[in-house]
């Protein structure tokens, strides 16, 4: 069991933002999928549970994948709106990080380890304000919905939604840096396979180079980026992005390859989906067809997660923003680099947005951290946020 002196029962009844921050650091939660030693979400969901419920919530674990618990808790008397605070209880792995992971020690102001910017800092805070609120008294619902596999698939919030999970606004406690972000960018990951044909690299004569004709490929990717960047940016995310992320082939230096497989992710604007991307790769392979008739490729979209947005002058961006300024902040109202689940909530009917302390730039590091300042910061205004909105 990890040492955790600081984690007693005064400490978590306090409601400290920061002293749970550390405690949910101390509990590794790395995503399995990522690491293989990974140990999940089920200690973890152990522990928010037991606070939770120690709050007096209504608290449900809910698996999926299977044996990997999301935490689904509700408070209120049901007579009026229902606010969702959510986090991912999982985390990237550790495996080239350069301080003690879970040794959740703070320095410079600064609390460090793994999750605590990405995104146990937020988790924290959302808790913190969770137990004032059962405290201080609202009318409404509040629910805190901990999910399960956000760093690979999104399962965990899948299956909360696809339980029937319905509210009138969620803010996802993402790293802002305390900004408000209405809306995020979504990914899609193409695999090109590229086929050649095997000879002895003497006989030129017989052999197709597929990494060669992958190379000429790659370099119409600088193409493709420049029409992209030429496009009319999203006022809040700018324009979309392109790059290669893996590259394969060849099996010896004196043999003409017989295949090459590129790996290209395409981050997207919302309203973007797979086939947005599949048809900008169909094009440039179209005109490179044209230029080499001996070019064999042939694509798959392996993989899409949409970005999602709501207006900024949503009624849940107005409430947030007010609710940082009544702490003390100044936030922008601005766009969110990353991919979150405030998509899953979105396109399930619940206006979503991402709020939170640290910043997106020190998540998934091998220093990762988080200012002090900014939980008690995010602490304060989701207090304040629940004791408006729930009115």
């Amino acid at each position: 069991m990890t040492p955790r002196a600081y984690d007693t029962k005064s400490d978590i009844d306090a409601g400290d933002a920061v002293v749970l921050a550390r405690a949910l650091i101390a509990t590794p939660s790395v995503n399995p999928a990522l690491e293989p030693t990974g140990s999940g979400e089920a200690e973890i969901a152990a522990l928010t549970a037991g606070w939770l419920r120690s709050w007096g919530f209504d608290v449900e674990l809910v698996e999926a994948p299977p044996g990997r618990p999301s935490v689904l808790a509700r408070h209120g008397d049901g007579d009026g709106p229902t606010l969702i605070l959510n986090g991912h209880l999982d985390t990237v792995g550790v495996e080239e990080m350069v301080i003690d992971p879970f040794d959740p020690v703070v320095r410079d102001g600064r609390l460090l380890g793994r999750g605590s910017a990405d995104m146990k800092g937020g988790v924290a805070a959302a808790l913190a304000a969770a137990r004032d609120a059962t405290r201080d008294g609202y009318r409404g619902t509040l629910v805190i919905a901990l999910t399960a596999d956000e760093e690979v698939a999104g399962l965990g919030a899948r299956r909360l939604v696809e339980n029937g999970l319905m509210a009138d606004g969620a803010v996802v406690c993402e790293p802002t840096s305390l900004d408000v972000m209405p809306a995020h960018k979504g990914f899609t990951w193409i695999e090109l396979t590229f086929r050649g044909r095997a000879a002895h690299g003497s006989r030129p004569e017989r052999g197709v180079d597929a990494i060669r004709h992958a190379g000429l490929f790659l370099a119409r990717l600088g193409d493709l980026e420049s029409a992209l960047a030429e496009r009319t940016p999203h006022p809040l995310l700018g324009s979309g992005s392109v790059h290669a992320g893996t590259v394969r082939g060849g099996t010896a230096p004196s043999v003409y390859p017989a295949a090459c497989t590129l790996t290209l992710e395409r981050r997207t604007l919302p309203g973007e989906t797979g086939d947005t991307f599949r048809a900008e790769v169909e094009l440039v392979l179209e005109t490179l067809r044209s230029e080499v008739p001996t070019l064999d490729a042939s694509l798959d979209v392996t993989l899409h997660r949409p970005g999602s947005e709501i207006a900024a002058e949503h009624r849940l961006v107005a409430a947030v923003t007010d609710a940082a300024r009544s702490a003390g902040l100044r936030p922008a109202t601005a766009g969110m680099s990353a991919w979150v689940e405030a998509v899953t909530f979105t396109e399930a009917g619940i206006p979503a947005l991402c709020f939170g302390p640290g910043s997106i730039g020190d998540a998934h590091s091998a220093d990762e951290s988080v200012a002090v300042a900014e939980i008690h910061a995010a602490h304060s205004a989701l207090t304040a946020l629940i004791g408006t909105y729930l009115s």
